[in-house]
Formats: structure tokens, C-alpha cells, sequence
């Protein structure tokens, strides 16, 4: 029986972030993060202090990653960190992903942003910011760096719900998130879009349903992280208080949840992610301790083709 070609262009049954790249670049492309010591306005005063509740971004930063080393040196470190695992890659994007990655003076920016693009195999640029952090000054630049590199902004969202926003500290609504992401597309800038499932308070009918507001935003690509609660934060003092008020997925909870999600999804989003992975030692619930995102993927690949079902069957 011949597989079924999917409007993305491939028999994925999703569409696929890194397959997108493949094509863009003709081979893998691999992404390196690193830590240009940047922080948020909700964490120096500007909006507020402590940083959002769930925040711990030592979890997700590699061990080559540190404010201390140049931007060159973090990259020349990584590209090695790399090549033992994905020896096939042979361009990068440097993902400037540590706190909020606009929030500089502008000169500042074009130097790091510069810095990072002069590295040898180096194709662009994707940055990791929030909405209330982008202004005309910063998407000029973007422009400018754009006609010679592939540039992108990742704005983290979270939630659609406002009153989920305010409960993790957020410092921004929806609807700036919503103004961002619109303003930086009308300048043909791409956008990806971060979201997390299993914020406190929300209900997983909430979630589903914020899968339609997510679906009007013109985002090129999208990442799901299910909440996981890291040690040495506000939320983990919270989960310690008040753990009715969190539903935590378990794995095979999460990937029927997915399979969900992944039918209502837009089916011109490319998925980058639909779940995060941490060391286990920065998590306070053991309930994704070892648990390889590659793993989680070939899960949900498996259970799509199990239901005979694939990204936007049920969209609109």
C-alpha cells in the first residue's frame, strides 16, 4: 500500500520542523544554544522581580553554555558538542536562548547577532524572546541581518489565558504576544511560538480549546513543552502548597493529549517540539525523570499512524 503524501510534503504525519530545514539548507541543520547573559524585564524591576514562577534556565542549557565564554567561543563549543552525535550536520543556527534575547541596546544586539553569524557554518539566527521586547528598532536589524542569514524570533507565549499569565508571573498578555508576533511577520520576519500544557489552575478542556486561538496567530513554527516543575523555584514551592492545583501529565496521558492537540493544529505550523526533556536533577516530579524526547516522538509518530490520523485532520 503507497503511503500517503502529506500537504507538507513528505509521509510524516506531521509537519516537521526539521524536515522544513533539510530542504531549506539540503541536509541537517542543527541548532546551538547559547547563553549571551541576557535577562528579562520581569526578573531586573523594569516589570518585576523573581522571573516568571516556572522558570529554571539552567535546566534546559547545555554544558558548553555560559554567559562567561563569547558568544564565538560558546559556538565553536557546541559545533564540537555536536558533531559526536549528528556528524551529518553541516550547517547551524545559533539559538540565542537564555532569557529574553532582544532585550539590549541595539548596538548591542547587532555585535552579538553579528558575532554569532561571522562563525564558520553558521546559516542564521534563531532568537528566543518575549512580546513586550520587540520594537521598529529591533525588527530593522533583523531585516538588515536577513539579507544574508536566516533569522528567526521565538516568542514565548505559554498561554492564551491571561489569568494564567498573571499566575506565573508572566509580565505580558496574550494580546501583546498576538501584536508581536503580527508585527514581526508583516516585516516577513518568521515567528515560532512557545507553549507549555499543564499550567496551574488550567483544565485540559482549556487547553484544547486554546488550540483554536493558537491557530489564528501567523506563526511559521510552534513548540508544546508539558509543564514539568524544576527544583529551586517559585512554582516548586507552590506544587509543595498547593499540588491540587496542577494536573501533571504522565507520559502516556500526554501523548493521547498530543495526538489531540496535533489534530486540531493548523496544519501550516511546523512542529519543532511537542515535549520538553531536562536532566532529571532539576526536577521536583519524578514523573518524566529519564524520559529521552526521542523516545516521546517515535511514541507519538506511532500512536498517529495507530489512529490513522495526522496534523489538522480535525482543523476547522
Amino acid at each position: 500500500m503507497e503511503e500517503l503524501v502529506y500537504p507538507w510534503g513528505n509521509t510524516r504525519r506531521f509537519n516537521s520542523y526539521a524536515e522544513y530545514f533539510k530542504k531549506l539548507f539540503g541536509g541537517r541543520v542543527q541548532k546551538i544554544s547559547v547563553d549571551a547573559g541576557f535577562t528579562c524585564p520581569n526578573r531586573d524591576g523594569s516589570k518585576g522581580k523573581g522571573g516568571c514562577t516556572f522558570c529554571s534556565n539552567d535546566a534546559f542549557n547545555p554544558s558548553y553554555c555560559h554567559p562567561q565564554k563569547s558568544v564565538k567561543q560558546q559556538i565553536e563549543e557546541g559545533i564540537e558538542f555536536h558533531k559526536k552525535r549528528y556528524r551529518r550536520a553541516k550547517n547551524y543556527l545559533v539559538y540565542f536562548q537564555a532569557y529574553t534575547n532582544t532585550y539590549l541596546p541595539i548596538a548591542s544586539l547587532e555585535k552579538l547577532y553579528s558575532e554569532a553569524l561571522s562563525c564558520e557554518g553558521v546559516v542564521g539566527l534563531v532568537i528566543g524572546t518575549r512580546p513586550d521586547c520587540i520594537n521598529m528598532e529591533i525588527i530593522q536589524l533583523l531585516k538588515k541581518l536577513q539579507q544574508s542569514a536566516y533569522i528567526m524570533l521565538e516568542f514565548g507565549v505559554e498561554s492564551v489565558y491571561n489569568e494564567t499569565l498573571v499566575r506565573v508571573n508572566r509580565g505580558h498578555d496574550f494580546e501583546q504576544s498576538k501584536e508581536a508576533i503580527e508585527l514581526a511577520t508583516s516585516f516577513g520576519i518568521p515567528c515560532g511560538g512557545h507553549f507549555i500544557f499543564g499550567l496551574p489552575h488550567e483544565t485540559r478542556q482549556q487547553m484544547l480549546d486554546s488550540i483554536a486561538v493558537i491557530n489564528k496567530l501567523p506563526l511559521q513554527s510552534i513548540k508544546f513543552h508539558q509543564l514539568q516543575i524544576f527544583v529551586n523555584t517559585v512554582m516548586a514551592n507552590e506544587f509543595k502548597t498547593e499540588p491540587a492545583s496542577f494536573q501533571l501529565f504522565g507520559m502516556e496521558e500526554y501523548i493521547d493529549f498530543i495526538v489531540e492537540v496535533t489534530e486540531r493544529l493548523n496544519p501550516a505550523f511546523m512542529i519543532e517540539r511537542f515535549a520538553g526533556e531536562v536532566p532529571p536533577r532539576f526536577l521536583v516530579s519524578s514523573a518524566w525523570s529519564n524520559v529521552r524526547y526521542d523516545n516521546v516522538l517515535v511514541q507519538i509518530e506511532n500512536k498517529l499512524a495507530f489512529l490513522n490520523t495526522f496534523q489538522g485532520k480535525k482543523y476547522l
